[in-house]
């Protein structure tokens, strides 16, 4: 069978500003070549700065944040997209080359309806008339599970869950028919069961379409369901290369089978609960519009330890973030810290509850200032909380930096000049700049390869023995709350339906819903994908 697409040879370069020194030109994707043949898929894994979303992006001839392509070929049916003029490039951008963002929160348009994103490009292409495109949407947000899919469309981006947004971002993809299919990351903020329908829903596509696909991801349990192939990238290099198979089973290089070994040790719970620093009691919660979003949640966390917050997208674990930070008070209830009652609003709390109280978002594309470099974002609460200013600000940083392994070069780069975990990184140290008592942690590891996101969670538990610090974690990878998790909620529509200490909240007898997501953790399993869709699907033959 011909290839599809063909990348010989293929170098790209960047600008680095070190400070203190002149500009210089440095190498991030050094000499790899790959071919990938009409409807088959390409796992590209490895820690981030790896180059995975840069050789990504240069399937569509294109390289972000001042990174040029600057030796190589991208042969599309042959031939080489990168001679192409800016008109030729555009022809095939949206039409025959399609990509799924990492962040779909940064890539959507607040200002336009969902439905009428999905559906530009193919029109604009001449693909499909509007009406014709408007269906195939339709159909595309049946598959991905996305709610009330007839009215879906009509929704704006911040009215949906981060989850729901990036399926609605596969299916813009989707929605022309496309050849090759760009896929960076496009699971990482989903839950593990809307996960798997995702899944299930872009292998179904890639299969009926015979369309090639490229999936970045940093989760091996999870390339290994769609991947024929595997890359194993470090440092803009490859590593290793070959089937699904050998990746999993056999690796060859040490440091493939670091990235296949890696597992967290579970942690021991603290059998003390009854020291709280945290207590949620009988809280609820709505929008303007009325709509309740949490319904009687009661939980508490105790000093020193972490509760973890499970459950699917839109279960209502951000939101129970939320009314913490007092970004969206309680309609009822009470939320107490230390001992005392907590100012229901943000902007009726005092300097030191803001201090004692931090948050690390899910998106750190969005939780930055793009014009701000990494001294200036990290800085802010230092100034704010501490009142340093010039030298011992900087020094401050630094320490920071080095706390989340990133070192004194990043100090003055932008949010764009980062990769996805870099950002997140960075988010992390903001967080911890203030030296709070409580960090709302919301999937803040979601976009680190697993190797790092050891290497985060080692830190935050490190920090937590050394200053007592309390956590939240709000995430769907059930790994990490058994690495990290001292007490366990589950959450489904608003409601908590599971509560207590790790041991008991992770053994049986399970509620149907924990049972459900206990069940759709990916194991590193060649078929598991598949065995898991039967299983259900017997299951819901038997009711």
């Amino acid at each position: 069978m011909p290839e599809l697409l063909s990348v010989r040879d293929l170098k790209i370069e960047a600008t680095s500003y070190p400070p203190g020194e002149p500009p210089k030109r440095v190498t991030i994707v050094d000499g790899v070549s790959f071919d990938l043949q009409k409807g088959k898929v390409l796992g590209l894994i490895g820690e981030s700065g790896a180059g995975k979303s840069t050789i990504g992006l240069s399937a569509l001839a294109y390289g972000r944040g001042g990174a040029e392509i600057t030796g190589g070929q991208v042969l599309l049916d042959g031939k080489d997209i990168l001679p192409l003029g800016k008109s030729g490039i555009r022809r095939i951008r949206g039409a025959r080359v399609c990509y799924v963002a990492q962040s779909a929160a940064a890539a959507f348009n607040p200002a336009h309806r969902l439905g009428d994103q999905v559906v530009e490009a193919t029109v604009k292409h001449g693909l499909m008339t509007k009406e014709e495109a408007r269906k195939r949407a339709l159909y595309l947000f049946r598959v991905l599970g996305l709610p009330n899919p007839e009215t879906f469309g009509e929704r704006y981006p911040h009215q949906v869950s981060g989850g729901q947004l990036q399926r609605a971002m596969t299916a813009m993809a989707l929605c022309s028919n496309p050849e090759l299919i760009v896929f960076d990351e496009p699971t990482t903020a989903l839950d593990v069961t809307t996960q798997i329908d995702v899944l299930a829903a872009i292998k179904h596509a890639i299969e009926e379409t015979h369309t090639a696909a490229l999936y970045i991801t940093h989760d091996l349990a999870v390339v290994a369901q769609i991947s024929d192939d595997i890359m194993v990238l470090r440092h803009g290099k490859m590593v290793e290369y070959g089937s699904v198979q050998q990746i999993i089973e056999e690796p060859r290089q040490d440091y493939t089978r670091a990235l296949v070994n890696v597992r967290q040790e579970a942690r021991a719970e603290a059998s003390d609960q009854s020291s709280a620093l945290l207590k949620v009691e009988n809280i609820s919660a709505q929008y303007s519009n009325g709509f309740k979003v949490l319904h009687d949640v009661s939980l508490h966390v105790p000093k020193g330890q972490t509760l973890a917050v499970v459950g699917e997208s839109g279960s209502g674990k951000s939101t129970l973030a939320r009314v913490i930070t007092g970004l969206l008070p309680p309609s009822d209830g009470r939320i107490s810290f230390d001992g005392k009652p907590l100012t229901p609003a943000l902007k009726s709390r005092s300097r030191e509850e803001l201090r004692r109280i931090q948050l690390i978002y899910q998106m750190a594309d969005t939780a930055m200032n793009p014009r701000q470099t990494v001294r200036d974002i990290i800085g802010r609460p230092l100034t704010f909380y501490d009142g340093l200013h010039g030298a011992a600000k900087t020094v401050r940083v630094k320490e920071l930096l080095d706390q989340i392994e990133m070192g004194n070069g990043f100090i003055d780069r932008y949010p764009a000049e980062l990769s996805g975990g870099q950002k997140q990184r960075v988010a992390i140290a903001r967080a911890l700049a203030a030296k709070p008592e409580l960090i709302l942690c919301d999937e803040p590891t979601s976009a680190l390869d697993p190797l790092v996101a050891e290497g985060i969670l080692k830190l935050l538990l490190k920090l937590q023995e050394e200053a007592h610090l309390s956590y939240v974690f709000i995430t769907h990878d059930i790994a990490i709350v058994r690495a990290i998790a001292d007490s366990v909620a589950v959450m489904h529509r608003g409601k908590l339906v599971r509560f207590g200490p790790k041991s008991q909240a992770l053994s049986p007898p399970f509620d149907d819903y924990t049972d459900l997501l206990l069940k759709s953790v990916p194991e590193m399993e060649i078929g598991w994908l598949e065995r898991v869709l039967t299983t259900r699907k017997m299951e819901s033959a038997g009711n």
